[in-house]
């Protein structure tokens, strides 16, 4: 709606011409950032459609709409994921339509962003002589509302709406991992961290990648005062590195960023991960699919899909790999019958 519009809408209201010129002034500064314009609570709860009693609730009670359960983590221990329940998660996603996807994020971040992968974060660090990985500790948890409250304020929005926001993305007053706003908002957020990052690595010629909580820096030589530098910065911005997971390559042997192998030119699968499933592979296609699972005794419904996700994996990662191409082409053939 231009401003013509809203200045005639508001002279129809009976507002006052003093409030009318802040309106205005707030409608332009949201209009310039490309960001949906929202004065109250009833504002925002009728443009996502919810009821007064609602809306009021999820504002300030969000721990009651979602539903916790615990993942395994590849090396142990438990993750506890926070899923919202429908309802939460539609606003959640009309925020993180509306809003969250407008807003820039750091180039050199690359999870949970359009066109980046763990592929990409990896092929930055092929063929480097030195490598250092670490990871940032209870990543999301570590963010905090108020810092969420300050992006949604940032944009132009009042006090007021920036809090209803940023309750409706968070739970217990942190950032949820469960929640679609949650890797968007982190990126956001960790937009300082990865331009300080970058700028320290440049200065000692060095690559660097965020994915997530996964920091990479690699190059020709690592000095040891690095870590100290890194871990200065990162603290001031609010984080902290979990120092049992820090990892520094200056030698030959194998190098993972997530989860790809970067030695060489190349990506590859890592050598474990690779030789397991290719075995695996190799007795499927020799003694055929039926074989293999009755004499494996392998009971699980979806085996199949997973096999099938994991050479489509290998293959994003190394796509004129002839025996994964042969492998899925024989896999495809088998799923294809079962289904029919």
């Amino acid at each position: 709606m231009s401003i013509e519009k809203w200045n005639d809408f508001f002279s129809r209201k009976g507002i006052d011409k003093t409030l009318q010129d802040k309106y205005i002034e707030y409608i332009k500064v949201l209009e310039q950032n490309n960001v949906p314009i929202i004065f109250d609570f009833n504002h925002l709860r009728l443009l996502m459609g919810r009821s007064n009693l609602y809306f009021t609730s999820v504002i300030n009670s969000p721990e009651n709409h979602y539903r916790s359960f615990k993942l395994r983590k590849r090396n142990g221990g438990f993750r506890e994921i926070l899923a919202p329940y429908p309802a939460l998660l539609e606003m959640q996603y009309w925020i993180y339509n509306n809003i969250l996807k407008k807003i820039p994020v750091s180039s050199y971040s690359h999870g949970f962003v359009c066109k980046k992968s763990i592929i990409t974060n990896a092929k930055i660090h092929l063929n480097q002589k030195e490598l250092l990985k670490l990871d940032l500790k209870d990543f999301f948890p570590s963010i905090t509302i108020n810092r969420i409250i300050y992006v949604f304020k940032s944009l132009g929005y009042t006090n007021k709406v920036a809090f209803y926001l940023a309750s409706l993305c968070s739970y217990e007053g942190t950032l949820p991992q469960g929640a679609p706003t949650s890797p968007y908002l982190s990126n956001i957020i960790a937009k300082k961290l990865d331009k300080r990052l970058i700028g320290l690595s440049k200065r000692y010629d060095l690559r660097y990648t965020r994915y997530a909580d996964d920091l990479t820096f690699s190059g020709d030589s690592i000095p040891a005062k690095l870590l100290e530098y890194i871990n200065e910065i990162v603290k001031s911005e609010g984080f902290v590195i979990n120092t049992e997971k820090t990892r520094l390559y200056k030698n030959g042997g194998k190098r993972i960023v997530t989860g790809i192998s970067v030695i060489g030119n190349e990506l590859k699968l890592p050598k474990n991960y690779r030789r397991s499933l290719r075995q695996e592979l190799h007795f499927i296609i020799k003694y055929g699919y039926e074989s293999h699972i009755k004499k494996k005794k392998i009971r699980k419904v979806n085996y199949l899909e997973t096999l099938i996700g994991k050479v489509n994996f290998w293959l994003s990662v190394e796509p004129s790999n002839k025996f994964a191409l042969n492998a899925r082409s024989y896999l495809l053939e088998v799923h294809k019958k079962y289904t029919s």
